[in-house]
């Protein structure tokens, strides 16, 4: 009797999770639809850029990749990048203290990851790290001490300032990590820096619809006007989420 009435029992509540079970997909997807992505402006999106961007994890793929011997070249590209990349996450900081727009403070993240794909490399082929200990705003370089100074200078005169400070960044570094990749072999840092590339070329756009919004333009410092106008025709690129 009682193993019937257990089985009853099982058969009611198995009856009652074949009803639960659907009922609670159907609010799932109905909390999902209620999420307003739909009334994000697209000027407004630098949060998207954690997606697109999607940088490599800390050491995963890196040293899954050989060691390879290391021209003086590609230890200079290292070095170079290293600190290159903390001036973006840098004058990015800074900007987000002076304007509330996010995009400052949500690249400056994004940033932040760049130097560690970078300091992870460093760290692999045991070359001294050029931003140990690295304090905003002070750079061992002397020409990206430069550029930090000039560049929160310009952006702190207005957001129109900040934005084309940031689109010149990005302009920048693309210049920078182009030129690298075509004097670099090893595979780890090929895979880093156009990880890196794709990421800023993300950024750029982000900027340039910011610039655009208020009615003005960016015109490319680095870059050829036509390298440019590819990158801001073509659509947020995504990639492996875990390449580091």
């Amino acid at each position: 009797m009682k193993t019937t009435l257990t089985i009853r029992k099982g058969m009611l509540i198995l009856l009652g999770m074949a009803f639960l079970i659907p009922a609670m997909r159907g609010e799932n997807k109905q909390i999902i639809s209620s999420f307003p992505v739909k009334h994000i402006k697209i000027n407004e999106l630098t949060f998207a850029n954690f997606f697109t961007d999607t940088l490599p994890s800390r050491h995963c793929r890196i040293d899954s990749l050989p060691s390879e011997a290391l021209s003086f070249g590609e230890r200079q590209a290292l070095i170079y990048m290293r600190e290159e990349e903390y001036l973006a996450c840098d004058v990015y900081t800074t900007l987000s203290k002076l304007y509330a727009k996010p995009i400052f403070s949500n690249i400056s993240y994004s940033e932040s990851r760049h130097t560690d794909l970078i300091q992870s490399l460093l760290e692999k082929y045991k070359i001294e790290d050029p931003a140990a200990n690295h304090e905003t705003g002070k750079f061992t370089n002397p020409r990206l001490q430069f550029l930090y100074n000039k560049l929160v200078e310009n952006g702190a005169m207005s957001l129109l300032d900040g934005l084309i400070a940031g689109a010149t960044i990005e302009d920048l570094d693309i210049f920078d990590l182009k030129n690298y990749l075509n004097s670099i072999d090893n595979q780890d840092i090929i895979l880093v820096f156009n990880s890196l590339m794709r990421a800023s070329r993300n950024h750029m756009r982000a900027f340039n619809n910011n610039i655009v919004s208020m009615d003005d333009k960016y015109t490319p410092q680095y870059l050829t006007q036509d390298e440019f106008n590819t990158i801001i025709e073509g659509q947020q690129e995504r990639g492996s989420a875990n390449i580091k």
